[in-house]
């Protein structure tokens, strides 16, 4: 398991960071929401779109899973 993998849960290599994806999303949405946004490359942003929303989303819930590991451990060892 590589170190990008013990911190945010299983990725894959060709995925971007969950910062990078946020800031790749704003940019096509930047780019959507312009005065006259290309059509010929609409379906191919908006699919680019909803592939880093659900990258974000994979990722958002591999921490919280790690999260709640991490405060697992903290209380099974304070009670202790």
């Amino acid at each position: 398991m590589s170190t990008e993998e013990s911190k945010n849960g299983p990725s894959r290599a060709d995925e971007p960071g969950y910062a990078a994806a946020m800031a790749e999303l704003e940019q096509i949405l930047q780019e959507l929401e312009g005065e006259d946004p290309d059509v010929d490359v609409l379906a191919s942003r908006v699919e680019r779109a909803a592939n880093l929303i659900e990258i974000c989303r994979r990722r958002i819930t591999n921490a919280g899973i790690q999260v709640e590991r991490v405060v697992a451990a903290l209380e099974s060892d304070t009670e202790k």
